[in-house]
């Protein structure tokens, strides 16, 4: 099938195969006044000629179609190429950000001044092979009276990966004297860890800038402003028209990859669009974390019952995590579909897709029929996983 790049070439006069370039050479050489004599198919020379001709022009022609004349256009541009064209609507490639937030830490005792110092690390057990560590920002004391205490932390690394849900930084690799435990709370993100701006998130915030070019009045232009910070994707961002404060009011919900931002990491965005001046004269737009609809979910599992009961536990460990990649704790998982605002989240497609990854899994239940979102996000409430012998 001719692709819309070829056919440009086409429609130009120019030809795209190694036959038709041929038979382009063949004519000149035929209107040519200094005509080659030993044209002939079994000529070496003529052959030396032809290939000497049409091989770089064949490799020109590939190159315009496969390479130079797509990058030129939003649409299929990639790396450099994409970020050039980004550049030209006032656009730059979002980096990549660690995650900022804080941990619940919490003692024994109340007894006296309890130290978390600078560096202590907190970190998740395996998810799908890998462990994610965050690191406590600066010193922090718990005072004499208080059980416990909000701990600023900072991802090890960059990345979406870091931005985990509820209870998944719960080991101390070093233990702590006079420490019981750590855990980070639902809301517990202030800065979304980001990757590094991936290209189609890149060219759909460069097809927003279209629609954003007059910068007022319009969701354009605040979803341009809003998809700045980091974790947030054009397609993440959600208006409530109607005037729900009066006249020239209008909400925004946001969600991020991890979910529902806090109401913190929120409030930054809010503090630039309505205190640093961006928005409309006489507009009224107030970001709101998206809603959540919490679900309580029991799953069960029939396995072959030849499993020993540390291959329990791993299968366990696999399909709790798999679970709650679908409702956006973490990010290890792509090939299972997510929970979306407006959208039906399907059991059947998720039980597919867990027998199409864990082998040992015979069937799987689900006590919850499909949930159907308006502009909310489907959450776990709680989730147990039960297993069984098939």
């Amino acid at each position: 099938m001719t692709s819309v790049y070829e056919q440009m070439l086409l429609d130009a006069g120019i030809p795209t195969t190694q036959e038709g370039i041929q038979g382009a050479w063949d004519k000149l050489n035929e209107e040519s006044d200094v005509k080659i004599a030993n044209d002939s198919a079994w000529s070496p020379f003529w052959r030396l000629i032809s290939a000497i001709v049409t091989t770089p022009a064949l490799w020109l022609v590939n190159l315009l179609i496969n390479y130079a004349l797509p990058n030129t256009f939003l649409k299929d541009a990639t790396g450099v190429w994409l970020e050039l064209l980004a550049w030209a609507v006032d656009l730059e490639r979002k980096p990549a950000t660690k995650t900022m937030g804080n941990m619940l830490f919490t003692r024994e005792n109340t007894d006296g001044e309890c130290l978390v110092e600078a560096g202590i690390l907190v970190a998740t057990p395996p998810i799908n092979g890998k462990i994610y560590r965050l690191i406590v920002s600066k010193n922090i004391i718990i005072p004499h009276g208080s059980i416990s205490a909000l701990v600023s932390v900072q991802a090890e690394n960059p990345g979406t990966a870091y931005n985990l849900g509820a209870g998944y930084y719960t080991v101390l690799p070093e233990p702590i004297n006079g420490i019981l435990s750590v855990t980070n709370d639902p809301e517990w993100i202030i800065i979304a860890g980001a990757d590094k701006e991936d290209d189609e998130s890149l060219r759909l915030r460069s097809r927003n800038q279209f629609s954003a070019v007059g910068q007022y009045h319009h969701d354009a232009a605040y979803r341009s402003d809003i998809s700045l910070f980091a974790g947030i994707q054009p397609d993440y961002v959600w208006f409530e028209h109607g005037a729900p404060r009066g006249a020239g009011s209008a909400n925004a919900y946001i969600m991020i990859d991890s979910g529902k931002p806090s109401q913190e990491f929120v409030d930054g965005i809010n503090t630039y669009i309505r205190d640093a001046g961006h928005h409309g004269h006489g507009d009224d737009m107030l970001c709101m974390p998206m809603p959540v609809l919490p679900h309580d979910l029991i799953v069960t599992v029939y396995h072959s019952g030849f499993l020993s009961d540390a291959q329990c536990q791993d299968l366990k460990d696999a399909v709790t995590n798999r679970i709650r990649y679908a409702f956006r704790e973490n990010q290890d998982f792509m090939a299972i579909t997510r929970v979306m605002p407006f959208s039906r989240f399907s059991f059947s497609r998720l039980s597919d897709e867990l027998h199409g990854q864990l082998g040992d899994v015979q069937s799987i239940i689900f006590s919850l029929s499909d949930i159907k979102t308006a502009m909310e996000l489907a959450c776990l409430g709680s989730l147990t996983i039960n297993l069984e012998v098939g």
